[in-house]
């Protein structure tokens, strides 16, 4: 028995960041109250904490330069990304506050409650949709999994509020794969959607390539890599975006460029044709 709590322990152990206590991960149900960790828990813990470490340059950099730092999240769900960022960046150092915004207002009392057991004074939730979140002070902006257009939104509200750091995990999209259904695309390049399962990958991959793009016309250096291997989710993609001038215009020309190319209007862009 000796032995294989051991074995239990080390393996734990393995899968923690520093200063992420097992007491933050029990509250999450992250951790059974016996300190376990199953097959599915793990799986969220190590897709959260591999993000964590994609931010951390991020944090480092604004916590360098700040005194204090407003992180974000948009669509938090259960507050996982925001509990332990705060556990990780501001608990020692006393320097951010952490706002969550979820719409599903019975996940907003549940958060209050757990950051209330762990003393976690700085962190704000708030109940509403990602497009109504009038926050104005923002140097980092996170959205995990903000399905389909509100992924949109999350941006939209970054750049409304200048944010320095946006980092991004799309998740399903289906806006773009519907507007090349209605498509009368003729020539060749049509061939890329003409059958529905191509429809959606290109989809989803031609979203998050015009999102790129747009952030980069907005002066963000944009880098877009693999969140965590494909074994443990299909929604994979992190795209992390650092403000760094006011506009790129060859960016925006690129961006022009491709959609004569494929004539189609996300969100996105709707959105900042009209402002």
């Amino acid at each position: 028995m000796k032995s294989r709590q051991k074995i239990k322990s080390h393996s734990l152990k393995a899968e923690l960041l520093p200063d992420q206590s097992t007491g933050l991960l029990k509250e999450l149900h992250l951790l059974t109250p016996q300190g376990d960790l199953n097959a599915d828990a793990r799986r969220k813990l190590k897709q959260v904490n591999h993000l964590i470490n994609l931010i951390r340059p991020a944090m480092e950099d604004l916590m360098s330069r700040h005194d204090n730092i407003n992180v974000v999240d948009m669509g938090a769900g259960k507050s996982y990304l925001g509990f332990i960022l705060n556990e990780v960046f501001f608990k020692n150092s006393g320097k951010g506050t952490v706002i969550s915004i979820e719409e599903r207002e019975e996940l907003v009392k549940k958060s209050e409650v757990s950051a209330a057991k762990l003393g976690f004074t700085n962190m704000k939730f708030i109940s509403g949709k990602i497009s109504e979140s009038g926050v104005e002070l923002v140097h980092l902006l996170t959205a995990l999994h903000a399905c389909d257009t509100a992924t949109d939104d999350a941006i939209i509200s970054a750049l409304d509020a200048n944010a320095d750091y946006i980092a991004l995990v799309p998740c399903c999209q289906a806006e773009v794969a519907e507007q090349l259904k209605k498509s009368l695309a003729s020539t060749e390049i049509g061939e890329l959607w003409a059958h529905g399962i191509h429809r959606r990958e290109f989809g989803s991959q031609l979203t998050n390539v015009i999102r790129a793009l747009f952030l980069e016309s907005k002066g963000y250096q944009v880098t877009v890599t693999e969140l965590i291997g494909w074994e443990h989710s299909l929604k994979n993609e992190f795209i992390l975006a650092k403000k760094i001038n006011r506009e790129n215009l060859k960016a925006k020309s690129r961006l022009e460029s491709l959609l004569k190319l494929i004539p189609i209007t996300p969100k996105l862009l709707r959105h900042f044709a009209q402002t």
